[in-house]
């Protein structure tokens, strides 16, 4: 039996044998037939490997936060439609090899809902590669001068999705541009992007140095790209803990007006016949 413990642990079936020692100790399972309690070690031993696996995902893809569909506001009047962002976590898209647009002001929300999407994706057996569009292109450069250049571009060819932020926020050199396309180039009908900007799709070929570069750059994009053009208020500013003081609430201040008013009452308020005959006899008194 020893022999058996020693391979399961070799093997590294770690939940198995806890699933088996549990059957050892537990008379709960003594009455199941062999085929039964086997069932139920296997099935302890898949759902940690899955679990090991969705952990390793959400590792590589770098998400700024990890937030579930829950956690998405869709009561926030910014343009955002349930059923289609519901669809769109289904993933039906990447299999497809379609890529997806998120537009909106600064704050809508663009960054948080790719990453609420990739975060979904992961959990459902797709790999991911969150990136801002800026890293992107250091991480490029750096791979060039210290020669793990292949090596990246063959792991960011390999992600079903890549997810590139703040895409086109700074103008792309020409060197950059090259570099950027050589990157769609690769994943041009194989495996999906998602965009999440705030530049409006009509300046996206004047943010490219390189005019001939940025067509080959967008018709790589537009043609195959769902677009979702969002509005509203910033995020930021809606969820902040800082609100600002009512309208109208000027309690503090219409305290210190009623202090002041009854002060000026109180000194301005005419003298009774008493206080008069009081202050009389004081003066009498000082002469």
């Amino acid at each position: 039996m020893q022999a058996m413990i020693d391979q399961l642990q070799h093997m590294k079936l770690t939940e198995l044998l806890e699933a088996w020692r549990e059957q050892q100790a537990l008379p709960t399972y003594h009455d199941l037939s062999f085929d039964e309690r086997l069932a139920l070690m296997v099935e302890r031993e898949y759902i940690r490997r899955q679990n090991q696996r969705m952990q390793r995902r959400l590792r590589q893809a770098r998400l700024p936060v990890h937030a579930t569909l829950d956690a998405v506001d869709f009561d926030v009047p910014r343009g955002l439609k349930k059923i289609q962002f519901l669809e769109f976590a289904q993933g039906h898209w990447l299999q497809e090899n379609l890529s997806l647009i998120l537009l909106g002001p600064t704050g809508v929300g663009k960054s948080f809902l790719s990453a609420v999407l990739a975060h979904h994706l992961c959990k459902q057996g797709h790999s991911v590669r969150y990136i801002k569009t800026a890293d992107l292109v250091l991480e490029l450069k750096l791979a060039k001068g210290d020669g793990s250049y292949p090596k990246l571009r063959k792991q960011l060819a390999a992600y079903d999705l890549l997810v590139l932020d703040e895409w086109l926020r700074d103008p792309l050199s020409v060197f950059e541009a090259r570099e950027i396309l050589d990157i769609l180039d690769e994943r041009f009908r194989k495996a999906s992007c998602l965009f999440a900007t705030q530049m409006p799709l009509e300046q996206w070929h004047s943010q490219i140095q390189d005019p001939t570069l940025a067509d080959a750059i967008l018709d790589r994009i537009i043609h195959d790209a769902m677009k979702v053009p969002l509005r509203g208020e910033s995020m930021r500013k809606l969820t902040s803990k800082l609100t600002l003081k009512p309208e109208g609430d000027i309690s503090n201040d219409r305290s210190d007006e009623d202090k002041t008013t009854s002060e000026t009452t109180a000194t301005s308020k005419p003298k009774t016949q008493k206080e008069k005959r009081n202050e009389k006899k004081e003066g009498q008194m000082d002469e």
